[in-house]
């Protein structure tokens, strides 16, 4: 059965190989998987996956969200198949033939379709030039994408978690559904969440959920990184979100 730490991906948004080590031994045992995003993949390169991987047995997720035209994304895909990794995001607002390609080039790796970022909101949308009826209701426009994804073959999406209860009830339990935004309600009140320079009231997130709040909707795995990283004990704070998991269960 999954345990609470198995529902964690631990986000590495840090800037340095030696950083990301330094959190994946704190971390090792205590999540189920590391995510590996644009900053730290775009620094080191490949090799991260490997240093990452001689470290720990947890999977690794390869944030990378890719957005080209199809071939592009196909061939990219391809690449990434080659690196033994679990998981890899490519973008749902391209079109429905270069999700295809990117579950065609990307053979075992699941691949995830982000439906709408989680620092986005009405009014981001509505920057963007979409219809009214997805500023008026973004879980509109999540589910559309969604439906794309899962029309192209993808193995999920990466949605917020106050759209996972819709997404697992028309595409089943089988579609993964991963969840960032993730604030526990301690890391908000302790401040954790604070921006860098401490004159933000919260982070950039928009549309977040607690961890109980979104596994209980149905999510497969949530995305966390400032409410550990930030956190005095990280080591304790992951304990606590799984052990918040875990409590579902009685």
């Amino acid at each position: 059965m999954k345990s609470g730490k198995d529902y964690i991906i631990f986000a590495l948004d840090v800037s340095s190989a030696d950083e990301a080590e330094k959190y994946v031994k704190i971390l090792n045992g205590k999540v189920g998987m590391f995510k590996i995003g644009l900053e730290l993949f775009i620094k080191m390169g490949p090799d991260i996956i490997r240093r990452v991987k001689n470290l720990t047995d947890a999977g690794i997720f390869l944030d990378l969200k890719l957005h080209d035209i199809s071939e592009t994304v196909k061939r990219a895909m391809e690449q990434v198949a080659q690196l033994d990794v679990d998981l890899v995001t490519v973008h749902c607002s391209s079109s429905p033939k270069m999700l295809e390609m990117a579950v065609k080039g990307g053979d075992s790796v699941g691949v995830l379709g982000v439906t709408v970022l989680t620092d986005h909101d009405a009014s981001v949308i509505e920057s963007c030039g979409f219809k009214d009826i997805y500023v008026q209701d973004i879980q509109a426009l999540v589910m559309k994408r969604a439906e794309m994804a899962y029309s192209a073959g993808c193995r999920g999406v990466v949605c917020s978690g106050q759209e996972v209860q819709l997404i697992k009830a028309k595409f089943g339990k089988d579609f993964l559904a991963v969840t960032p935004g993730i604030r526990p309600a301690w890391s908000i009140d302790k401040g954790i969440d604070k921006g860098d320079d401490q004159k933000q009231t919260s982070d950039d997130q928009k549309r977040i959920t607690t961890p109980a709040m979104a596994v209980k909707a149905g999510a497969d795995f949530i995305v966390v990184g400032r409410p550990i990283k930030r956190a005095a004990d990280p080591a304790l704070a992951a304990e606590k979100i799984a052990e918040e998991i875990e409590l579902l269960k009685i």
